[in-house]
Protein backbone atom coordinates (compact mmCIF):
# COMPACT_ATOMS: atom_id res chain seq x y z
CA UNK A 1 0.00 0.00 0.00
CA UNK A 2 1.16 3.49 -0.87
CA UNK A 3 -0.16 5.85 1.78
CA UNK A 4 0.87 9.19 3.22
CA UNK A 5 0.87 11.29 6.34
CA UNK A 6 -1.83 13.57 4.94
CA UNK A 7 -3.72 14.46 1.78
CA UNK A 8 -1.76 15.94 -1.15
CA UNK A 9 1.55 14.55 0.09
CA UNK A 10 2.34 13.04 -3.31
CA UNK A 11 1.15 9.45 -2.99
CA UNK A 12 -0.57 9.55 -6.40
CA UNK A 13 2.63 10.70 -8.11
CA UNK A 14 4.58 7.92 -6.37
CA UNK A 15 1.92 5.32 -7.20
CA UNK A 16 1.82 6.32 -10.87
CA UNK A 17 5.58 6.29 -11.16
CA UNK A 18 5.93 2.89 -9.53
CA UNK A 19 3.16 1.37 -11.66
CA UNK A 20 4.78 2.60 -14.87
CA UNK A 21 8.36 1.65 -13.90
CA UNK A 22 7.36 -1.85 -12.83
CA UNK A 23 5.29 -2.31 -16.00
CA UNK A 24 8.27 -1.20 -18.11
CA UNK A 25 10.32 -3.90 -16.41
CA UNK A 26 7.93 -6.49 -17.79
CA UNK A 27 5.91 -7.10 -14.65
CA UNK A 28 2.13 -7.41 -14.64
CA UNK A 29 1.10 -4.63 -12.27
CA UNK A 30 -2.38 -4.64 -10.79
CA UNK A 31 -3.37 -1.24 -9.37
CA UNK A 32 -6.06 -0.67 -6.76
CA UNK A 33 -7.43 2.52 -5.24
CA UNK A 34 -9.00 2.83 -1.82
CA UNK A 35 -12.34 4.57 -1.73
CA UNK A 36 -15.23 5.32 -4.09
CA UNK A 37 -12.91 7.13 -6.47
CA UNK A 38 -13.16 7.30 -10.25
CA UNK A 39 -10.46 9.86 -11.11
CA UNK A 40 -7.33 8.35 -9.56
CA UNK A 41 -8.19 4.88 -10.97
CA UNK A 42 -8.10 6.34 -14.50
CA UNK A 43 -4.59 7.64 -13.90
CA UNK A 44 -3.50 4.32 -12.36
CA UNK A 45 -4.96 2.42 -15.32
CA UNK A 46 -2.99 4.69 -17.65
CA UNK A 47 0.23 4.08 -15.73
CA UNK A 48 -0.06 0.31 -15.23
CA UNK A 49 -1.73 -0.67 -18.49
CA UNK A 50 -4.29 -2.68 -16.52
CA UNK A 51 -7.72 -1.65 -15.21
CA UNK A 52 -7.58 -0.28 -11.69
CA UNK A 53 -10.12 -1.59 -9.17
CA UNK A 54 -11.50 0.23 -6.13
CA UNK A 55 -11.61 -1.08 -2.58
CA UNK A 56 -14.21 0.81 -0.58
CA UNK A 57 -15.46 0.15 2.95
CA UNK A 58 -18.71 2.03 2.25
CA UNK A 59 -19.85 -0.16 -0.63
CA UNK A 60 -18.09 -3.45 0.11
CA UNK A 61 -17.93 -5.61 3.21
CA UNK A 62 -14.60 -6.91 4.55
CA UNK A 63 -14.98 -10.31 2.88
CA UNK A 64 -15.96 -8.68 -0.43
CA UNK A 65 -12.87 -6.47 -0.29
CA UNK A 66 -10.66 -9.47 0.40
CA UNK A 67 -12.25 -11.44 -2.43
CA UNK A 68 -11.93 -8.57 -4.95
CA UNK A 69 -8.30 -8.00 -4.02
CA UNK A 70 -7.41 -11.69 -4.20
CA UNK A 71 -9.19 -12.18 -7.54
CA UNK A 72 -7.41 -9.38 -9.36
CA UNK A 73 -4.06 -9.49 -7.57
CA UNK A 74 -3.82 -13.22 -8.20
CA UNK A 75 -3.44 -12.60 -11.94
CA UNK A 76 -0.56 -10.13 -11.52
CA UNK A 77 3.08 -10.11 -10.47
CA UNK A 78 2.71 -7.00 -8.32
CA UNK A 79 -0.33 -5.50 -6.61
CA UNK A 80 -0.21 -1.84 -5.62
CA UNK A 81 -2.93 -0.18 -3.55
CA UNK A 82 -3.02 3.61 -3.47
CA UNK A 83 -4.62 4.90 -0.31
CA UNK A 84 -6.70 8.05 0.08
CA UNK A 85 -6.01 10.93 2.45
CA UNK A 86 -3.63 10.08 5.29
CA UNK A 87 -2.81 6.64 6.65
CA UNK A 88 -5.09 7.01 9.68
CA UNK A 89 -7.68 9.42 8.26
CA UNK A 90 -11.33 8.49 7.78
CA UNK A 91 -14.86 9.20 8.91
CA UNK A 92 -14.91 6.65 11.75
CA UNK A 93 -13.35 7.64 15.08
CA UNK A 94 -12.01 4.12 15.54
CA UNK A 95 -10.31 4.21 12.15
CA UNK A 96 -12.41 1.37 10.79
CA UNK A 97 -12.53 2.95 7.32
CA UNK A 98 -8.94 4.20 7.18
CA UNK A 99 -6.03 3.20 4.96
CA UNK A 100 -4.51 1.52 8.00
CA UNK A 101 -7.65 -0.59 8.40
CA UNK A 102 -7.46 -1.67 4.75
CA UNK A 103 -3.77 -2.54 5.09
CA UNK A 104 -4.59 -4.54 8.21
CA UNK A 105 -7.49 -6.34 6.50
CA UNK A 106 -5.40 -7.36 3.48
CA UNK A 107 -2.11 -7.89 5.31
CA UNK A 108 -0.36 -5.21 3.26
CA UNK A 109 2.95 -3.55 4.13
CA UNK A 110 2.71 0.23 3.93
CA UNK A 111 5.07 2.59 2.14
CA UNK A 112 4.56 5.99 3.73
CA UNK A 113 5.00 9.06 1.53
CA UNK A 114 6.05 12.10 3.55
CA UNK A 115 5.82 15.66 2.27
CA UNK A 116 9.10 16.97 3.69
CA UNK A 117 8.61 20.67 2.98
CA UNK A 118 9.52 22.62 6.11
CA UNK A 119 10.66 19.59 8.12
CA UNK A 120 14.03 17.99 8.88
CA UNK A 121 14.84 16.24 12.19
CA UNK A 122 11.14 16.40 13.06
CA UNK A 123 10.45 13.61 10.59
CA UNK A 124 11.68 11.09 13.15
CA UNK A 125 9.00 11.67 15.84
CA UNK A 126 6.43 11.88 13.06
CA UNK A 127 7.25 8.38 11.84
CA UNK A 128 7.58 7.02 15.38
CA UNK A 129 4.13 8.40 16.16
CA UNK A 130 2.60 6.65 13.16
CA UNK A 131 4.22 3.39 14.23
CA UNK A 132 3.09 3.68 17.84
CA UNK A 133 -0.47 4.66 16.92
CA UNK A 134 -1.10 1.36 15.10
CA UNK A 135 1.76 -1.06 15.81
CA UNK A 136 -0.03 -3.88 14.00
CA UNK A 137 0.22 -1.98 10.69
CA UNK A 138 3.71 -2.48 9.28
CA UNK A 139 5.34 0.61 7.81
CA UNK A 140 7.83 -1.10 5.53
CA UNK A 141 9.52 2.05 4.31
CA UNK A 142 9.35 5.78 3.79
CA UNK A 143 9.57 7.82 0.59
CA UNK A 144 10.69 11.39 1.11
CA UNK A 145 8.80 13.69 -1.22
CA UNK A 146 9.30 17.34 -2.20
CA UNK A 147 12.86 17.34 -0.88
CA UNK A 148 14.41 20.79 -1.21
CA UNK A 149 18.07 19.88 -1.79
CA UNK A 150 20.75 17.22 -1.42
CA UNK A 151 21.61 18.63 1.99
CA UNK A 152 17.97 18.51 3.04
CA UNK A 153 17.74 14.88 1.94
CA UNK A 154 20.86 14.01 3.93
CA UNK A 155 19.43 15.52 7.11
CA UNK A 156 16.13 13.72 6.63
CA UNK A 157 17.78 10.37 5.98
CA UNK A 158 20.09 10.78 8.98
CA UNK A 159 17.18 11.53 11.31
CA UNK A 160 15.07 8.61 10.08
CA UNK A 161 17.97 6.14 10.16
CA UNK A 162 19.19 7.25 13.61
CA UNK A 163 15.89 7.40 15.47
CA UNK A 164 13.60 4.88 13.74
CA UNK A 165 13.79 1.31 12.43
CA UNK A 166 12.02 2.30 9.21
CA UNK A 167 14.18 2.43 6.07
CA UNK A 168 14.14 5.34 3.65
CA UNK A 169 13.51 3.63 0.32
CA UNK A 170 13.42 6.68 -1.90
CA UNK A 171 13.54 10.46 -2.19
CA UNK A 172 11.97 12.79 -4.75
CA UNK A 173 13.03 16.37 -5.21
CA UNK A 174 10.65 19.29 -5.37
CA UNK A 175 9.91 19.28 -9.10
CA UNK A 176 7.03 21.24 -10.67
CA UNK A 177 7.13 18.86 -13.65
CA UNK A 178 5.86 16.06 -11.41
CA UNK A 179 2.75 17.94 -10.35
CA UNK A 180 -0.69 16.88 -11.55
CA UNK A 181 -3.27 19.66 -11.77
CA UNK A 182 -6.02 19.46 -9.16
CA UNK A 183 -9.46 20.99 -8.97
CA UNK A 184 -12.26 21.02 -6.40
CA UNK A 185 -13.23 17.38 -7.08
CA UNK A 186 -9.62 16.17 -7.04
CA UNK A 187 -7.23 15.40 -9.86
CA UNK A 188 -8.25 16.33 -13.40
CA UNK A 189 -9.37 13.07 -15.11
CA UNK A 190 -6.72 11.60 -17.37
CA UNK A 191 -9.03 11.50 -20.39
CA UNK A 192 -9.53 15.28 -20.10
CA UNK A 193 -5.81 15.95 -20.39
CA UNK A 194 -4.11 15.60 -23.75
CA UNK A 195 -0.73 15.27 -22.09
CA UNK A 196 -1.68 12.51 -19.64
CA UNK A 197 0.77 10.02 -21.14
CA UNK A 198 3.59 12.56 -21.13
CA UNK A 199 2.91 13.39 -17.47
CA UNK A 200 2.92 9.73 -16.42
CA UNK A 201 6.14 9.15 -18.38
CA UNK A 202 7.75 12.19 -16.73
CA UNK A 203 6.76 10.96 -13.29
CA UNK A 204 8.17 7.50 -13.98
CA UNK A 205 11.52 8.69 -15.33
CA UNK A 206 13.08 10.03 -12.10
CA UNK A 207 11.67 7.10 -10.14
CA UNK A 208 13.23 4.61 -12.50
CA UNK A 209 16.74 6.08 -12.62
Amino acid sequence: MISATHKSSGKTVVSLGLCRVLALRGLRVQPFKKGPDYIDPMWLTEAAGRPCHTLDFRTLGPEEIQARFARHAGAADVALVEGNKGLHDGQDLDGGDSNAALARLLGLPVVLVVDTQGIARGIAPLILGYQAFAPDVRIAGVILNKVASTRHEGRLRAAVEHYTPVPVIGAIGLQPALAITERHLGLIPSHEMREAERIVATIATPLGT
